[in-house]
């Protein structure tokens, strides 16, 4: 996949967003706080007038966010069995994906790859080494609110069975060649050509944007 230039509407909430959330973080007067929420409620606006979202559910999702404004990490396994990858199909796109998801405060990462393949697909899982670091908001497919980078992790099967969960409906090994519909804000063709690339060359060093 090619990578897709980001709208400018989106890039301006997203600075507007973020300058309010760290606004909002260090701000003392009630003036203060007042003047960064509409900042918010601006940034949902302009969201609002280009999807189809509404504007309350935005500002509620923003909202969530406290603290200085950073980068979300996503974290992705892929996991190889018999030069297949698992994918797993989500259930709010019906489209398919490594499993993975966001971390939490806390996370380790390479626990997050376990966690969430563990939970997303029923196997179990051993991360062994870090294929690439993303800059996921410029690598096209579905655009997101936040910025975020993704990390996919090499893993080695160790156990488990194939099971769905709340986020995913189905469960699968394919051939690379022939890889169902990708769920591209998840999983896209510069993941799966960066995978290949490791697989022929053990030795090759992580990529990173």
């Amino acid at each position: 996949m090619n990578e897709e230039k980001i709208p400018k509407w989106l890039e301006i909430a997203r600075e507007i967003q973020q300058l309010s959330q760290t606004g909002l973080a260090f701000a003392e007067t009630k003036y203060e706080k007042e003047r960064y929420t509409r900042l918010l409620e601006i940034t949902a606006e302009i969201i609002e007038h280009h999807t189809q979202l509404e504007k309350e559910a935005v500002k509620k999702v923003m909202m969530k966010q406290p603290g200085y404004a950073t980068p979300k990490i996503d974290v992705r396994a892929a996991v190889i069995k018999d030069n297949k990858i698992l994918l797993v199909q989500e259930r709010s796109d019906k489209r398919w994906a490594m499993p993975g998801g966001w971390a939490d405060v806390g996370d380790i990462p390479s626990e997050v790859a376990s966690r969430e393949t563990k939970e997303e697909s029923g196997y179990d899982v051993k991360p062994v080494k870090i294929i690439g670091v993303y800059d996921a908001n410029r690598m096209g497919g579905q655009l997101e609110f936040f910025h975020a980078f993704k990390i996919v992790f090499l893993c080695e099967l160790t156990g488990g069975e194939a099971a769905t969960s709340d986020e995913t409906q189905d469960v699968g090994f394919f051939p690379f060649d022939e890889l169902p519909p990708l769920s591209h804000n998840r999983t896209n063709d510069k993941h799966i050509k960066e995978i290949i690339a490791h697989l022929k060359d053990p030795s090759r060093p992580t990529y990173f944007d």
